[in-house]
């Protein structure tokens, strides 16, 4: 079962209900299927204790789903994220290559 996850963790009720019914017909643990699910594991825990309680329908109700420029906010700091980690990574190789030639340059 492939399950599609919302940006920002937020997820519809129909996730949740999806999530906590795998865990119920699989017997998987709560670490397992949060794994699988790619989803944080206090969440999932969090939704299974609700809906033994019969209360699963009122989490997250307070949430609202993002707009569109949060979503393409969260997008553009994901990938400002990636480049400033390739670029140190690059100047870190660069450092690496000099020295091994012998070129010695403070940074």
């Amino acid at each position: 079962m492939k399950l599609e996850r919302t940006p920002k963790g937020l997820y519809s009720p129909e996730f949740r209900a999806e999530a906590v019914k795998l865990i119920e017909k699989t017997g998987l643990s709560v670490d397992r299927a949060a794994k699988q699910l790619s989803i944080p594991k206090s969440s999932l825990g969090n939704w299974v204790r609700a809906a033994k309680k019969g209360q699963l329908a009122e989490v997250g109700k307070g949430q609202g789903l993002p707009s569109e420029q949060e979503l393409e906010l969260g997008k553009l700091r994901k990938e400002l994220a990636e480049v400033k980690q390739e670029r140190d990574l690059l100047k870190n190789l660069r450092r690496i290559s000099r020295r091994s030639r012998g070129e010695i340059r403070p940074d």
